[in-house]
């Protein structure tokens, strides 16, 4: 680990801009909500609508890195419970998106569709990191370089792939009953939340700042408004491909959890704190989701 990684104080300046960034992000969220919420009660959902609605559940992934706004500096412990608790939360996340892929209605066999989608995502995963890992020294993003780069890259790109499943979701749902579709946006906004604090969890330890790591975590969500709109559009079409997309993203984060994030916290911290934290934060990833669903 490099001197900057030990510990990292954000100048002025950043914190500055961390902070627009963040009532930037508040104010298009309730500008959007208003637009939404005011769109609904007057007409059927339209293709407008369920991008907007969409867009706002991808914005909400950005609020994850708002907490580390009132922490001034993050030294080499931080590393290691940032790595148990995004393991925790991923996890909790991942059996989220195999139990709601398992339970989906008017899909044939939906199970063995999961099981597919995690063979895949944890296959896709696993080449993508031999491929980085062979470019390991070269490899950067910004001034973080090597493993960190690698690894930050792997939980943006994992969350990406998590983020068409749930794109889908949106879409379809909005494709039934608009109330359904609300309720469905609602709840994925909010469940996004904890997934952009796993992301900064990992990109802030390692030299991002607020605003950078508010930025991967919104840019995780992307997908969700673009798949939500031909989603929405052909919901016959695209229902049977929600479970396997979902046992996928749960696939990946599974490869993740286990090969890196763990590992590493095995690694800064010992058993008796790592193993705690993990449970923790899956045991609150999974009551978040009972609670919202």
């Amino acid at each position: 680990m490099t001197a900057h990684q030990k510990k990292i104080e954000q100048p002025t300046e950043k914190r500055w801009m961390d902070i627009l960034t963040a009532l930037v992000l508040f104010g298009l969220v309730a500008a959007a909500s208003i637009w939404v919420s005011h769109q609904l009660s007057n007409n059927e959902p339209t293709v407008w609508l369920v991008l907007i609605a969409a867009s706002i559940t991808a914005m909400t992934t950005g609020f994850g890195a708002l907490p580390f706004l009132f922490i001034k500096n993050i030294n080499d412990r931080w590393l290691g419970i940032g790595n148990a608790l995004a393991a925790g939360l991923m996890l909790g996340a991942s059996i989220g998106l195999v139990v709601e892929g398992f339970a989906l209605d008017n899909v044939d066999q939906p199970g063995i569709r999961v099981i597919i989608g995690i063979l895949l995502g944890a296959i896709l995963v696993y080449v993508a990191n031999r491929i980085l890992h062979n470019r390991n020294e070269e490899f950067h993003i910004g001034k973080v370089q090597g493993a960190d780069a690698v690894q930050m890259l792997l939980i943006v790109g994992i969350m990406t792939v998590h983020s068409f499943a749930e794109g889908i979701g949106v879409g379809v749902s909005y494709g039934g009953d608009d109330r359904f579709g609300l309720l469905i946006s609602i709840a994925i906004a909010i469940h996004n939340i904890p997934e952009g604090l796993a992301i900064s969890l990992i990109l802030i330890p390692r030299g991002a700042t607020v605003s950078r790591a508010a930025f991967w975590s919104v840019f995780s969500s992307l997908p969700q408004p673009l798949m939500a709109v031909p989603a929405f559009l052909f919901v016959l079409a695209f229902r049977p491909f929600l479970p396997v997309g979902l046992g996928l993203a749960a696939g990946a984060m599974f490869w993740m959890v286990f090969k890196e994030l763990l590992p590493e916290a095995l690694d800064g911290m010992p058993a008796r704190v790592v193993y705690p934290t993990m449970f923790a934060a899956i045991v609150g990833m999974l009551l978040f989701q009972i609670v919202i669903g």
